[in-house]
């Protein structure tokens, strides 16, 4: 949506059924806002579900995921960025059902 030195904001949609990768950032923090679905949320060993206009902070080198459990709705999420680097090379990843 829009991205500026040291931010950056995004729109997520995360289909039925799947998921983002376990991971982390070594140099950007997130801040995830739910506006459509319910979203469940892994922030380090904290699992917990969020729903529209409910929010989470990941902070800077911890592990976090983003899952949608809906069978039938997408999960939509505007996610903040900030940092001092926010290249897509910044992402550690633990687990991805993906393989990347």
């Amino acid at each position: 949506i829009l991205k500026q030195e040291n931010y950056q904001i995004k729109m997520l949609c995360v289909k039925p059924g799947q998921s983002l990768s376990l991971q982390k950032h070594k140099y950007r923090s997130e801040h995830w806002v739910v506006v459509k679905g319910e979203a469940k949320v892994t922030i380090a060993n904290e699992i917990k579900k969020i729903n529209v206009g409910e929010s989470v902070y990941i902070p800077l080198k911890v592990k976090h995921r983003l899952e949608n459990e809906h069978d039938a709705i997408d999960l939509m999420i505007v996610e903040v960025q900030t940092g001092s680097y926010l290249g897509e090379d910044d992402i550690i990843r633990y687990e991805d059902k993906y393989s990347r």
